[in-house]
């Protein structure tokens, strides 16, 4: 196909976007529209409604992020939950914990998880492969509700770390970021269980991170921000990582590096121990714009 610019919208005042780029496929499922394009940028990369969602090139910035700032928290997680992940890139960075034990992928959407096999099996490297992880087509919510009612009946042990890997808010994952679902969460996570999840950008998205950090403040005890530069997001990043008991911002990194050779975690692109405490605290430009909610 003939390249032509692939142009993002962050904001109504922004703009930034791939030369180059070409479509690859496209589907229209009961839920989104996605494609996935090749970038000279980036590699392939996928896109749902319109937004940039992962791609081969810097997905590891994003999904190390998600998972190993919260993993590595707990002393010894062993069942984790991912709420869309259907790239896989989430489940393949938990695998790297020897202890988890079980770990499910709760995907709206069956053509995401096509198409991303097709076009962009390295994100996934075989997770969806092992037996320890388990995909589950639908609602998360849904899922969410069955495994609360089922919780004593089916013996599975409560999940210790929560991904959100989702569409923003105002998309059909907008349900999923409430202090209602954060409760009904709490139902199937352990005592010391962690959640992460994505908030946006402090520069285009200020209202909706906000609110999403006064959702999570009302539901946990602990509520921790973290950013990095996404380059496919074309900023500054924001996730959080909340809990009841564990605080990632406690942890020295006397102790992350001992989990990490203890777990011989090896082979990370973007997260070590050195950086897991520069990933919580957020440059100083965005303190005075988001300082109110980042409580900094």
């Amino acid at each position: 196909m003939t390249a032509a610019p692939l142009l993002f919208y962050p904001g109504p005042d922004a703009v930034y976007g791939f030369p180059g780029a070409r479509l690859l496929a496209s589907a229209d499922s009961a839920w989104q529209h996605i494609e996935v394009w090749d970038t000279p940028q980036l590699g392939c990369l996928f896109t749902l409604d319109g937004r940039p969602m992962t791609s081969a090139g810097d997905e590891f910035i994003y999904h190390e992020c998600m998972t190993h700032v919260a993993a590595l928290t707990h002393p010894a997680p062993r069942a984790a939950l991912v709420l869309g992940g259907g790239d896989g890139g989430a489940a393949r960075q938990l695998l790297r914990h020897p202890a988890i034990e079980r770990i499910v992928v709760a995907e709206l959407d069956a053509d995401v998880v096509r198409l991303t096999g097709d076009y962009l099996p390295q994100v996934r490297g075989g997770a969806f492969d092992d037996p320890r992880v388990e995909l589950v087509i639908g609602d998360a919510a849904d899922f969410v509700a069955r495994a609360s009612n089922n919780a004593q009946a089916d013996g599975a042990p409560p999940f210790d770390l929560v991904v959100f890997d989702l569409t923003p808010p105002d998309s059909p994952a907008a349900g999923l970021y409430t202090p209602q679902f954060y409760r009904a969460l709490k139902t199937i996570m352990s005592e010391d269980a962690l959640i992460s999840l994505h908030l946006g950008s402090p520069l285009h998205h200020t209202a909706r991170v906000g609110a999403l950090l006064d959702a999570l403040r009302s539901t946990f005890a602990v509520v921790r921000p973290l950013g990095a530069w996404v380059p496919l997001y074309g900023a500054f990043w924001l996730m959080a990582v909340a809990s009841d008991q564990l605080d990632p911002a406690a942890q020295s990194e006397a102790i992350l590096t001992a989990r990490m050779l203890e777990r011989e975690l090896e082979g990370l692109r973007f997260y070590d121990t050195k950086l897991h405490a520069t990933l919580l605290d957020a440059p100083r430009m965005f303190r005075d714009k988001l300082g109110q909610f980042l409580q900094l």
